[in-house]
């Protein structure tokens, strides 16, 4: 349980660390998407291999499509509310996400991406937890692939944030509750998954598969292109080729 807790949490740190870059570090937006496709890259590798791959071997298929396409299902419900309330552009740094709001609309659009991060890092977190379950160790794959994710995501969100004029301390607070919230779905995913049959497992793991799947496409894949051009392709490919050797030789 602890351990689920200890890797929920290092894998959300990436976020602080990323924040930390754009407060003290001037980082083009390029290297952002770059950095931003690698991740791409590795959690399709994890949802693939870590998610999908052990619940067709645990709960086969029938069980696997249904939590695969819930998942992506119920993600892009809160996305789209989440976006309606001025989260869309959570994870751009390019984008003035305030624009000619008022000081009320340019708070509800930091709620927006403080709301949108949380959303987008619990299906990790918990399927992180649950990766402990086999008793083989923590899912290297799976911790990876979030790390990497997770920089960029804290580097962009934060830029937005400031453009919201937010202050530093607030910025540290929010990204500090989207660690703790990381860890505690970690720690949760560990003890709720422990109880359940298989099956139940198989379709829990595909219906994070799914909302990881739905946050990439409509969130990290536009934003890499949008910062880091047609190179992207090819980066995204090395982070996939990363997952499959993590996960090969773990």
């Amino acid at each position: 349980m602890w351990s689920a807790l200890l890797w929920g949490g290092i894998s959300a740190s990436a976020v602080v660390l990323g924040a930390l870059a754009a407060l003290f570090l001037r980082i083009g937006k390029r290297y952002i998407g770059w950095i931003m496709a690698f991740g791409v890259g590795t959690l399709i590798g994890a949802a693939a291999f870590e998610l999908l791959g052990d619940a067709l071997e645990d709960g086969g298929v029938l069980a696997t499509g249904i939590g695969f396409a819930a998942g992506a299902l119920v993600y892009t419900v809160f996305d789209v509310i989440v976006s309606r309330r001025g989260g869309s552009n959570r994870k751009r740094s390019g984008k003035d996400q305030s624009g000619s709001q008022a000081a009320g609309g340019a708070d509800q659009s930091g709620l927006g991406i403080f709301a949108g991060t949380v959303m987008d890092a619990i299906p990790e977190s918990i399927m992180l937890g649950a990766s402990l379950l086999a008793g083989k160790g923590v899912s290297v794959v799976l911790v990876v692939s979030i790390f990497v994710s997770n920089i960029p995501e804290g580097l962009s969100s934060t830029v937005g944030l400031q453009k919201n004029n937010y202050s530093r301390g607030k910025i540290f607070i929010m990204w500090g509750a989207v660690l703790v919230v990381s860890a505690l779905a970690s720690m949760l995913g560990y003890l709720f998954l422990e109880q359940l049959s298989g099956e139940m497992k198989a379709a829990i793991g595909a219906f994070a598969g799914g909302g990881i799947i739905a946050m990439l496409c409509s969130t990290m894949m536009p934003e890499a292109f949008e910062e880091g051009g047609p190179l992207v392709g090819f980066i995204a490919s090395m982070g996939l080729l990363t997952a499959i050797l993590l996960d090969t030789f773990s």
